[in-house]
């Protein structure tokens, strides 16, 4: 187990880290609008063929970690 001191450390850096960006992206311009990015149209066929893959390899994964292991 993490000693007392480690946690409490870990606290102090995430809380330091966190409080110090918060001015940093208040500070953000934005006003000025970039062009650099336009938004794509996908066709529907790859949209349900990234999304069936994804849920293919989802249901993979549990099937690996939960089904196949043999029961002892």
């Amino acid at each position: 187990m993490f000693s007392r001191k480690i946690i409490l450390g870990s606290i102090v850096w995430g809380l330091m880290f966190g409080l110090s960006t918060n001015a940093a992206i208040a500070n953000v311009n934005h006003d000025s609008s970039t062009t650099q990015f336009h938004p794509m149209e996908q066709p529907l066929t790859i949209k349900a063929a990234v999304t069936a893959g994804g849920l293919t390899l989802v249901c993979l994964e549990i099937w690996w970690f939960l089904l196949s292991k043999r029961k002892s």
